[in-house]
């Protein structure tokens, strides 16, 4: 299905790199959106998100609205007549009436095995409980905080020598493929895996060393020794 009339919102490396093999497929967005540039750095200087950095480059019209609660926030959605907005990591709230906005909803690409890690840095929250293994979902989205029906899912291992930043890497290159999958097969469309989680998450993962855990969810390697 090459005529979806596509949006795109996220802001952080993870969401660059979906958008990024978006792009290099049949569904480059419409319109992106991403959070405000933000200061950042010992001089405050204001930057733009990775996402931003992306569409820029690749010269897709981008939005950055502080928020999409007031009616005239979403104006640019509505006069696009959007099919679906792919969402990942925005970091925004999208409220009822921008969920209901496009024809076939909104969909995320969540970074674990839900119902596991709800919410904010599943990635880190997975490293640092121990989990053997995590993953990736796309679901329909709803009012709830990742309540939604999955319609697609991809379980990625935790390996000892994993960062929170490679793992990162490793699911959102699953995340972009499952997106590309689940477009490319209409008939799939609003048919969901499970409703409200995977099952590939309801069992325990296991535990590593403390020293382990805090190492790879700040993003170094572990030796397996520890100084303390």
């Amino acid at each position: 299905m090459t005529n979806l009339r596509i949006g795109f919102a996220g802001t952080p490396e993870f969401a660059r790199s979906i958008l990024q093999q978006l792009c290099a497929s049949e569904y480059t967005p419409q319109i992106v959106l991403t959070q405000p540039d933000r200061p950042k750095g010992r001089g405050r200087s204001l930057q733009a998100s990775p996402v931003k950095d992306y569409a820029q480059d690749q010269g897709l019209p981008i939005y950055q609205p502080q928020s999409l609660r007031a009616a005239e926030s979403i104006v640019p959605l509505i006069d696009l007549n959007l099919d679906v907005l792919i969402v990942a990591a925005y970091g925004l709230i999208l409220p009822k009436h921008v969920l209901e906005l496009p024809r076939l909803g909104c969909i995320n690409v969540h970074a674990s095995l839900l119902p596991r890690w709800r919410g904010a840095a599943p990635v880190e929250r997975a490293i640092m409980a121990g989990d053997e293994q995590t993953g990736v979902c796309i679901m329909q989205m709803d009012e709830g905080l990742d309540t939604g029906p999955v319609l697609g899912q991809t379980a990625v291992p935790i390996t000892p020598e994993d960062s929170a930043q490679s793992l990162e890497q490793s699911l959102a290159d699953k995340g972009g493929a499952i997106a590309d999958r689940h477009f490319a097969q209409p008939a799939h469309y609003g048919q969901a895996a499970t409703d409200g989680g995977c099952v590939l998450c309801a069992q325990a993962h296991g535990s590593r060393s403390a020293g382990q855990l805090a190492a790879r969810s700040w993003g170094v390697g572990f030796t397996g020794t520890c100084s303390v």
